[in-house]
């Protein structure tokens, strides 16, 4: 279980993670129910292509969707695709795993006096059992789409998070899985760590601006003198 963050360096690092493919097994999960939610409605998009877009705002999402499709989606198409996503993910949500070493890892950050934060494109009630999942207490920051005006890759979930932390964001580091994490993380200001786990390529998170790139949780709890992280005996 989390423990609670102790008294840290103000010129330690700062973390800020994304949740999905990040923290938690999901990603997958998160295809599943695009698909079925268009499917449920006389549309059709490939599975692999629902899968580039994961992690990126509803909205963009839905514009995306316009351009495969052929012609503009509805505001009145939209909020009832999402509705549609948010129930069959209901459905799936039962094979969700924190990813390996990612409770581990925040763990250690925690015991370490390491700031961190959560930052989700999702909203609250779709990220709830995964914050609890993963062991994240009341008093650690988790911003979630409910919050801020616009989801990645615009960099509002990631600046609210900093300013939770009460850190600069030059400071911060956002870990995530896809490009359009670390695309807000360079909008942002920040700098950007990459993790394999929610299916994008190192060439590609690096292309984007991932200074390290990792397998996932595990391997970044391994390297964390890498990220500039003291860790205490």
């Amino acid at each position: 279980m989390m423990k609670e963050n102790l008294p840290s360096d103000p010129a330690a690092p700062a973390f800020l993670f994304d949740l999905d493919g990040t923290l938690i097994d999901s990603v997958c999960q998160h295809v599943l129910a695009w698909h079925e939610a268009l499917e449920e409605m006389g549309l059709s998009l490939a599975v692999w292509r629902i899968h580039r877009r994961i992690g990126m705002s509803g909205g963009l999402f839905v514009q995306a969707l316009g351009r495969e499709i052929g012609h503009p989606v509805t505001d009145e198409l939209a909020a009832e695709l999402q509705q549609k996503h948010t129930a069959a993910y209901r459905r799936h949500r039962q094979g969700l795993r924190p990813l390996p070493g990612a409770p581990e890892l925040l763990d250690r950050l925690s015991r370490d006096g390491i700031r961190y934060a959560i930052a989700t494109s999702g909203h609250r009630e779709v990220a709830e059992p995964s914050l609890k999942m993963l062991g994240v207490r009341p008093e650690t920051p988790a911003i979630t789409r409910d919050e801020v005006k616009r989801a990645k890759p615009d960099p509002d979930l990631f600046l609210a998070a900093a300013s939770r932390l009460h850190v600069p964001i030059t400071i911060a580091m956002v870990v995530g899985d896809s490009v359009w994490n670390l695309l807000a993380a360079r909008r942002a200001g920040c700098l950007g760590i990459g993790v394999l786990s929610g299916g994008y390529g190192k060439e590609e998170l690096e292309r984007v601006g991932a200074y390290r790139v990792y397998k996932d949780a595990a391997d970044m709890l391994a390297h964390l003198d890498e990220v500039g992280v003291r860790i205490r005996n």
